[in-house]
């Protein structure tokens, strides 16, 4: 270990730990977490800066491209190194919050991969984050259980799922800890704690540690990964490339630079996968300021539409290309016990999807729900006998910058308006109650969906309200404006706030906050942050 805690003077928690907390924000997880602030934040905020500078770039016309400077990493033969056995067959995977329960229902779900998640489903309350970290370091040691209620006792089978866990994003965050004066990020908290306590137990099992890493949106920030797993390799005593590495690409200017992310892992990485929610969300982001790339409502952005298939359809080729794994994206349905007929319309929907998925050359898929387990499984076990794709080379595939940054046609019904906002207070209330992952009419809605419905509402109305282009409209031919904004947020106001539901008490909260962020001149860039101060353990 290159430091201590006494000698950074660092490592200030916020809050009081008690003594199971204190197991895993002992002095030397302290002292780890401490080295990987002061030799990597800097560098992290510094990637952040240059994310914005390319966001003004967007804003004043640009569109985003492929890079002519890394055009020689993308037109050379190369491959990744070789892949552990655990991930080989990764065609069911399922996700969640790090709670006990679900992390033991997770594990038992017949799913190959469990991605435990601290970033889009978890909301980052102290409790939540030193909770899931003793769960999962309880679940590595093979000692997790739980009693619920009423009586019933969970315990994970013999032949778990393969874990995987998912920090957050470099852009978030941990207030409850900070280093010489300075919060330390999220991202670090969250991988180093589990590094330090459960990285070497799973190496001598051949079991990882593997790790998912989220909202990218450069190859320079792969290679900070890269470099924090190489130092957390060497402290922790682990062989160079022991820790592998599986990259969201949910945003649109990674998409540009996913062989450019691949090489820069190139000596741990297991794969890419597509976060289908986040890159839509991204999309509109991204390209907010474009008013010929407005979005019409979430429900008609499905993966079929030409900028979502050509990205789906550009990550396999490029991972297969590069002996990488081509991960399919996020089936959000949860079964409708109550509805027969509803819950086999829902499950032919998911299996309509994954179908699309193995066929394109997809070495596997998420689900959100164990009930979806088998579902997916079905689709996969018919046209994917073999334990993955990666001799579907998809050569086929042409994905330009103009075919990944097509317009989707469509519309906007006062029903998708309406479900926006809904979504919105609905989450956001049960976000900054605690809760980061919420079932929402059938499906289950994390922040990624929620990023979607907030800007959306955003990007329609300030479209709608420039005063130069021509006002957006509903379907029905009636402006969408901010007299239609508040009479639909003040109707949901009022219903949720009489609804019980997670996060009830939190709903006018969440009201005020979606009203501030709707009115905004500029888009906020992530929901979180700006709800952040909202959460219920604030200091």
């Amino acid at each position: 270990m290159s430091a201590t805690v006494e000698d950074l003077s660092q490592a200030r928690l916020s809050h009081r730990l008690d003594a199971r907390q204190a197991e895993v924000l002992d002095a030397g997880a302290l002292a780890f977490l401490a080295d990987l602030h002061e030799r990597f934040d800097a560098r992290r905020r510094a990637l952040l800066a240059a994310r914005r500078e390319r966001q003004a770039r967007f804003d004043a016309g640009e569109l985003p491209d492929f890079l002519p400077g890394t055009r020689a990493i993308r037109e050379m033969d190369w491959r990744v190194a070789p892949i552990p056995a655990a991930l080989q067959d990764r065609r069911v995977e399922i996700t969640g919050p790090v709670d006990r329960k679900m992390i033991i229902n997770a594990l038992n779900s017949g799913a190959n991969v469990f991605m435990a998640d601290f970033e889009d489903s978890t909301a980052p309350t102290f409790a939540n984050l030193v909770d899931g970290q003793l769960n999962l370091r309880d679940a590595v040691a093979g000692t997790i259980d739980y009693r619920a209620v009423d009586g019933r006792a969970y315990a994970v089978g013999a032949d778990p799922a393969v874990l995987v866990v998912r920090p957050r994003g470099w852009h978030l965050p941990e207030r409850h800890v900070e280093v010489r004066g300075k919060a330390m990020s999220g991202a670090l908290f969250d991988f180093g704690v589990f590094a330090y306590h459960n990285a070497v137990a799973l190496h001598a099992r051949d079991r990882g540690p593997y790790f998912y890493l989220p909202k990218m949106e450069s190859h320079r920030e792969a290679a900070l990964w890269n470099d924090v797993m190489d130092h957390a390799e060497a402290v922790l005593g682990l062989p160079q490339g022991a820790m592998k590495a599986t990259v969201l690409i949910e945003t649109l200017p990674a998409v540009f630079e996913m062989d450019e992310i691949l090489h820069a892992l190139r000596t741990r990485v297991a794969g890419l996968n597509c976060g289908r929610w986040d890159y839509i969300f991204s999309y509109l982001k991204t390209l907010r300021a474009h008013r010929d790339r407005v979005l019409p409502e979430r429900g008609q952005v499905l993966m079929t539409v030409p900028f979502l298939r050509h990205y789906s359809e550009l990550l396999i080729r490029t991972c297969h290309r590069r002996g990488a794994f081509a991960m399919g994206g996020m089936a959000a349905q949860i079964p409708i016990n109550h509805d027969a007929a509803a819950n086999a319309a829902a499950f032919a929907k998911v299996r309509a999807d994954k179908l699309r998925e193995v066929t394109a050359g997809h070495d596997g898929t998420w689900v959100a729900h164990p009930a979806l387990v088998a579902v997916a499984r079905e689709v996969f076990d018919a046209h994917m006998p073999m334990p993955n794709q990666l001799q579907v080379t998809r050569d086929d595939v042409v994905a330009d910058r103009d075919t990944l940054l097509a317009p989707s046609p469509g519309t906007i019904t006062r029903a998708g308006f309406d479900g926006n906002i809904e979504i919105c207070l609905r989450y956001l209330a049960a976000w900054i109650d605690g809760q980061g992952c919420v079932p929402i009419h059938h499906l289950m809605e994390d922040a990624a969906t929620a990023e979607i419905s907030r800007a959306q509402l955003w990007q329609w109305l300030h479209r709608a309200d420039d005063g130069v282009s021509t006002p957006l409209a509903f379907d029905d031919g009636a402006p969408i404006d901010f007299a239609a904004f508040d009479a639909s947020l003040a109707t949901a106001r009022a219903l949720l706030a009489a609804t019980a539901m997670p996060g009830q008490a939190r709903v006018s909260e969440a009201a005020t906050l979606l009203a501030r962020l709707t009115r905004a001149d500029a888009l906020a860039d992530f929901l979180t942050l700006e709800a952040y101060e909202y959460l219920c353990d604030r200091p």
